[in-house]
């Protein structure tokens, strides 16, 4: 009996943190939020695009948008931008899982905060993109 109260307990426990992760906002101050559809159309007309995923290393390992880099939203520095983005005049597009998951919301706030003026934001993310059967990485 104490097995089954300390499962439901823990199923429990799982289902409400789940139910009480937050959204990411619907728009970021100082970036342009894009569709999978835009960030398509984005890889043929801007050859100096960079991606970045800012997932963990173990998710990106998984699947990742062609030419997106790995670069963890907690563990991001203003130098490990700059050797991925060497201006900021360049665009750079951030994603993580979607519009559940907060590190591209917190990974393009550093961004902007650092200067960068053509950021943008796939706020659908990995969800989004694989969902609508686009080409993945691996």
């Amino acid at each position: 009996m104490k097995r089954v109260l300390f499962l439901l307990a823990l199923l429990l426990t799982t289902t409400t943190s789940f139910a009480d992760k937050p959204f990411a906002p619907e728009s970021i101050d100082g970036t342009t939020r894009i569709s999978a559809e835009q960030l398509v159309e984005m890889f043929d007309t801007m050859p100096d695009l960079v991606i970045i995923d800012a997932r963990h290393r173990e998710e990106y390992q998984k699947g990742h948008i062609e030419t997106a880099q790995c670069m963890l939203d907690t563990e991001m520095t203003r130098a490990m931008l700059a050797k991925k983005v060497h201006n900021k005049e360049t665009l750079v597009v951030f994603y993580c899982n979607g519009e559940r998951c907060m590190r591209s919301t917190n990974a393009v706030k550093k961004a902007v905060g650092w200067g960068y003026r053509r950021v943008y934001w796939f706020r659908g993310g990995w969800k989004e993109w694989s969902e609508k059967g686009l080409p993945v990485s691996r």
